[in-house]
């Protein structure tokens, strides 16, 4: 484990106080390490493709790009990054805006730093992290309706980031059956991973 390398990170905010004291904070943390940082979406694309973070942390409203057109910039030119939105916005379209352009998680400005801290690490490792009101947008599109009660319940608590065996024994049923459910989910949603229902979840409103 101490031979792992720190995640390289790109921050990405038109504050520069706040930019400051961001980059302060992870800092601090010997398994991050900042490797740039941009005041507006042009730097920050210029930044993922001259240094290949591993993630960004952007916040959404930044001048002459901002940050959803930032991400489906990133997302359409293939980069291998994973995206952290962090907003002082916690209206639900600002958060779908974000879900849709491709960010893997979504914090606000007004939670402890540590929870910022704790998305960087989750969306690192595969995860996806938005705020609690996000997981209530339950699916309503065409492809829901075929979602048996059960399978509803298995998506929403892998849309929270739990593990196989979590939701196992949330819903008291075995692992083997949760990974049933999660077959038929990928199905019906037309996707091929965990990561993919999450985010097919967490787009519906």
């Amino acid at each position: 484990m101490a031979d792992r390398r720190p995640l390289r990170l790109v921050l990405a905010d038109d504050h520069a106080l706040l930019l400051e004291g961001l980059r302060a904070l992870i800092s601090a943390e010997p398994d991050l390490r900042v490797v740039a940082t941009a005041t507006d979406g042009e730097r920050l694309l210029d930044a993922v493709r001259r240094f290949r973070p591993d993630v960004v942390v952007v916040d959404i409203k930044m001048p002459y790009m901002d940050g959803p057109t930032s991400i489906r910039k990133i997302r359409a030119e293939g980069h291998a990054v994973r995206v952290v939105v962090l907003s002082a916005l916690s209206d639900a379209p600002s958060i779908r805006e974000t879900i849709e352009a491709g960010a893997d998680g979504f914090v606000l400005k007004t939670d402890p730093p540590q929870a910022t801290l704790a998305a960087i690490r989750q969306v690192a490792s595969g995860q996806m992290v938005f705020p609690q009101g996000a997981r209530r947008w339950l699916a309503r599109g065409p492809e829901a309706e075929r979602l048996s009660d059960r399978e509803a319940a298995v998506l929403q608590l892998l849309a929270e980031g739990r593990s196989n065996a979590d939701i196992a024994g949330a819903l008291r049923m075995s692992t083997n059956t949760v990974k049933f459910h999660l077959r038929n989910l990928y199905s019906k949603l037309g996707v091929t991973n965990r990561t993919q229902a999450a985010a097919r979840y967490l787009r519906r409103s």
